[in-house]
């Protein structure tokens, strides 16, 4: 059937030459189609990709035999649950730059295998525990999959209630990030140890920003920033408990929520609940500017100071996200409509390929997001049981839908496994996955429905904070030049005005519908207990990218995958030997350090780059460097903040 001209338009923009790896073109109306035949998915013909190359072991053991400062630096653990990452590199510290790198996500905790055979809404309760911090999320992307699955749609309040919560559920993550976990290597304690020549410039620094944090210089933010003592820590932590309380005064508990439902929630909501809920939200329209002045001005500090830190992290700007936060008005669970409610959200779907927006539509990111083994604790899969969508558009072999979770621990070894984490790739390349992509996405797609606080331009998104005890402020973020480790952290700070302001839309639209009556927030169903269903939730966590999808036959979970963004940050090598986003970082980071023995050397800026992407140490951190360890023991998730212990080790190994 030929495609109308509102079809074509709407196809037309976001097209885009949407794959160049992946063997799929698009007809006029949208449609994917492979080329050539089912062998077109093989892994023989290497991907077009624009990451780093790490230097190969011989490369590596050739410098070695004529440079002494080579050495292994390795972290481990360096893991958002304690034990769960390892961080393995190898540097050239007289030239100061790294040379090779490995992630290792070192745990396998096996929520996908556990779910099979079960009754489907165990998905909710049991996948929540696959993260203490932003268990939320997990809850609501099980009910996306098991809605589409089963034709679920909920009333709009309890699309709106799901929004709210996960709107300050963020609101929690972000300030725990730039304060407790990224903070401190900003902080007197960390910059005076490491970079002295830096915190001198950085007492007499004038802050831009003071209007709206209070600070004269740079280095009183500095000082705020201290682990435990520091104001802005303190701060934080009293932030943290505001957004986790008006979380409960609409979801009942966190973490580990039970109030969240396929079809809505089953949480009791009022006037009042909703006012309880406004009283904490309004005081992050404060704090988020408050939290941006003070990142705009470390970020312009660090690059005036020493302008190779705009190198730190620094990696492609490639990165993707599902969106987040529906239309209630447009979300129908399925997943022939998905291309429309899904750029309905307050967040944009999107794909961005070297610093351009490539797609909108979550047909095509679910269609171009494969996993890959080989580098893996995984046994590799034989069966392509769906090799299409419900929309007849071509899958890969490795997508999510026909993937197997196969465990199979082996040792480690640089050259083929090292992780228990797979290799997600879209369009077969390295991409990744954060907060910060929500603003990319949504200022280059200008999608987002009419309201008061948001307004994408093309270029920036400008957010519009309302009155509290601070006036009235606009903000601008704007994409950056440059994408790094600085400004993973700027774009958190940015985020937490966008859940904010989300939040004050839905929280508007929520108190509409209950003016009017309309209070209903679930809607009942029954589970199919015949024949064979599929679903995804496409969503969002704190990080960025969350999907699940599940096959459902006789009533029963038969496959349940879960694609998290830390499993696309962390990810090992693929199998064209591309590095995963951590390690491509890493490997373009320089070692800004201040040292003149390469013993004291501390590795400062690795863990700044690590760290941008949201990871958490609770418990020890070791660094590994030749024959030394580095022990930083941390009670609270200041990570490696506290003093340092030092002490020799024999023959340590980066295991």
């Amino acid at each position: 059937m030929r495609a109308s001209v509102t079809q074509r338009k709407f196809w037309d923009s976001n097209l885009a030459m949407c794959f160049k790896n992946l063997p799929i073109e698009f007809d006029e109306s949208g449609k994917m189609t492979l080329r050539g035949d089912g062998a077109a998915f093989d892994l023989s013909r290497r991907p077009r990709t624009i990451g780093p190359k790490p230097l190969s072991d011989a490369q590596i053991k050739t410098l070695l035999a004529k440079n002494g400062y080579i050495r292994d630096v390795d972290f481990d653990p360096v893991t958002r649950v304690a034990g769960a990452l390892a961080f393995h590199a190898v540097a050239d510290l007289k030239e100061r730059k790294v040379l090779t790198t490995n992630s290792m996500a070192t745990l396998f905790r096996g929520y996908e295998v556990i779910m099979v055979g079960r009754d489907p809404r165990d998905a909710i309760f049991i996948t929540s525990r696959a993260c203490g911090v932003c268990g939320g999320v997990h809850s609501v992307t099980a009910c996306l999959a098991l809605e589409m699955a089963m034709g679920l749609v909920p009333p709009p309040l309890g699309v709106i209630v799901r929004n709210l919560l996960l709107e300050i559920e963020f609101n929690y993550d972000h300030p725990l990030h730039l304060f407790l976990l990224a903070g401190p290597d900003y902080s007197r304690a960390i910059v005076e140890q490491t970079n002295p020549e830096v915190w001198e410039q950085a007492k007499s620094y004038r802050a831009p920003g003071r209007q709206w944090h209070g600070y004269e210089t740079v280095g009183a933010i500095m000082e705020d920033l201290n682990p435990l003592t520091g104001k802005l820590y303190l701060e934080a932590l009293h932030m943290t408990r505001v957004a986790r309380e008006a979380y409960v005064v609409l979801g009942g508990k966190y973490p580990h929520p039970q109030t969240i439902v396929p079809g809505g929630v089953s949480t009791t909501v009022s006037l009042q609940t909703f006012n309880e809920f406004y009283l904490r939200l309004q005081k992050f329209f404060d704090y988020s500017k408050k939290c941006i002045a003070i990142w705009d001005d470390l970020t312009e500090f660090f690059y005036t100071a020493n302008p190779l830190y705009k190198e730190v992290g620094t990696r492609p700007k490639n990165l993707v996200d599902c969106g987040i936060w529906d239309d209630p008005e447009s979300y129908d669970s399925t997943y022939v409509n998905c291309d429309r409610w899904g750029e309905r959200r307050w967040s944009t779907p999107g794909a961005i390929v070297d610093g351009e927006l490539v797609t909108t539509r979550l047909t095509a990111l679910n269609t171009g997001m494969e996993e890959f083994v080989d580098r893996s604790y995984y046994e590799t899969w034989n069966n392509q049981r769906f090799p299409n969508d419900p929309l007849g558009n071509p899958l890969s072999p490795f997508h999510a839908w026909n993937k197997e979770t196969k465990p199979k621990p082996t040792g480690q070894n640089w050259k083929e496994k090292y992780s228990w984490s797979c290799s997600p790739r879209w369009d077969r390349q390295t991409t990744e996955a954060g907060a910060y992509a929500r603003l990319w996405i949504i200022a280059a797609a200008k999608k987002l429905r009419p309201n008061p606080f948001l307004e994408p331009t093309g270029t920036s998104l400008k957010m519009k904070l309302p009155k509290a005890v601070l006036p009235e402020r606009e903000v601008e973020w704007k994409i950056p030049e440059t994408w790094n480790a600085f400004e993973r952290n700027r774009g958190r700070a940015y985020c937490i005005a966008l859940n904010a302001m989300a939040a004050m839309n839905d929280w508007l639209k929520g108190l509409d519908l209950l003016k009017q009556g309309k209070t209903e927030v679930s809607t009942p169903f029954e589970i199919p207990k015949k024949g064979t269903q599929i679903g995804a939730g496409f969503w969002g966590a704190g990080r960025g990218w969350l999907t699940h999808h599940l096959v459902l036959e006789k009533g029963h979970v038969a496959n349940y995958q879960i694609i998290t963004p830390s499993t696309i940050n962390a990810s090992p090598r693929d199998p064209w030997d591309n590095p995963g986003a951590y390690e491509e970082a890493v490997l373009n980071t320089p070692l800004l350090e201040t040292f003149d023995d390469p013993a004291k050397f501390k590795g400062v800026d690795i863990l700044r780059t690590i760290r941008s992407f949201d990871p958490c140490m609770p418990c020890t951190t070791h660094i590994y460097a030749g024959n030394r360890v580095i022990s930083r023991e941390v009670n609270t998730c200041a990570c490696g903040a506290d003093d340092e212990h030092e002490h020799s080790q024999a023959g340590a190994t980066a295991r």
